[in-house]
């Protein structure tokens, strides 16, 4: 099969390469799935950089990157139920922990990670995985939000643009913040009561004035270290910060007194080792608010599978609107 694989970490240009091995067998308990799309998200690309913490060289001798994908099941090992062969199916950590991710025409892997995706497009599924698994858990793990606030950091963003819409899908009030500009419009598009500049020097007043004096019951934040102090100043007491993210400050000091004495929760999400009960959890509710028209998937640009590097180049530049997608047959 084609695959694009990597043996080493460096620019996307150079260490990625179009290469010929041998399609993988689904072994017992797992599905081979011929794709026919792959998703890139920041992870992929850092990981393909060297960016993870305290990883120094890769951990398997070569690399078919990416975590998520569409396709359909062409064959079942043993114990998988042989009436999934031809079923539609999205992928998640397809490459989390594991040498071979959707970046190729197929992929073996557990049963339980090819999800149905049913009549929903190709396109949808392989942008869900990541960015939709973490906006519902981020905006529904912590029980019903149901007429509360929900404040979404960088709500123009993948998981940002998802989450605003279960947010709302859920029942309720949602407040965003994003770049002026193309982002904020994304964000209102998905349904955001209201976009505030996240760059407003009086972003804490402009939250509260925006709430007239209401504190936030749960806020989705994809920059914890930045906006720590803001968040500190406009959570609600008992509510529930749910953090994906610090890329800017990732060693944030913590306003303690505030938080303790608003007893505040700080969730922090790694959607890839999210417990079982949970990630199905979160299916279930993107999988109804897909069914419901609630919940749609942004794509911002096509690659074909030989202009990989181009496709990580593109997640690598931001200022996109969307998904960014391999075709990979």
């Amino acid at each position: 099969m084609r695959a694009i694989t990597y043996s080493a970490f460096g620019p996307a240009a150079d260490v990625l390469s179009l290469t010929d091995i041998e399609t993988p067998t689904p072994q017992a308990g797992e599905v081979l799935v011929r794709l026919a799309l792959s998703g890139v998200n920041p992870s992929d690309v850092k990981a393909r950089a060297g960016g993870r913490p305290g990883v120094t060289k890769p951990p398997f001798p070569q690399i078919i990157p990416h975590s998520d994908g569409a396709g359909i099941i062409e064959a079942v090992g043993a114990g998988v139920d042989a009436h999934r062969v031809g079923e539609r199916v999205w992928v998640w950590n397809g490459q989390w922990q594991r040498a071979q991710g959707t970046c190729a025409e197929y992929i073996a892997l557990p049963a339980a990670q090819a999800v149905p995706l049913g009549a929903h497009s190709f396109e949808t599924g392989a942008s869900l995985g990541i960015p939709a698994l973490t906006a519902a858990h981020c905006v529904l793990g912590g029980g019903p939000v149901e007429n509360k606030t929900v404040l979404v950091s960088g709500g123009g963003g993948s998981v940002g643009f998802m989450a605003v819409q279960l947010a709302k899908w859920a029942g309720a009030r949602v407040i965003a913040t994003a770049s002026t500009g193309p982002s904020a419009d994304q964000a209102q598009a998905a349904g955001a009561d209201l976009v505030l500049d996240h760059r407003s020097p009086t972003l804490a007043d402009d939250i509260l004035q925006a709430t007239s004096g209401n504190l936030i019951y749960r806020a989705v934040e994809c920059e914890f270290g930045a906006n720590i102090d803001t968040l500190a100043a406009v959570m609600a007491p008992n509510g529930t910060i749910a953090a994906y993210g610090s890329a800017v400050n990732m060693a944030p000091t913590l306003p303690f007194g505030p938080l303790l004495f608003k007893a505040i929760k700080i969730d922090i999400a790694l959607i890839y080792i999210l417990p079982d009960a949970e990630r199905k959890a979160a299916i279930e509710h993107i999988h109804r608010a897909l069914s419901e028209g609630a919940l749609t998937a942004r794509v911002h640009k096509l690659f074909d599978l030989a202009d990989a590097a181009k496709a990580h180049e593109a997640v690598e530049a931001a200022n996109r609107y969307g998904a960014i997608l391999v075709k990979t047959s």
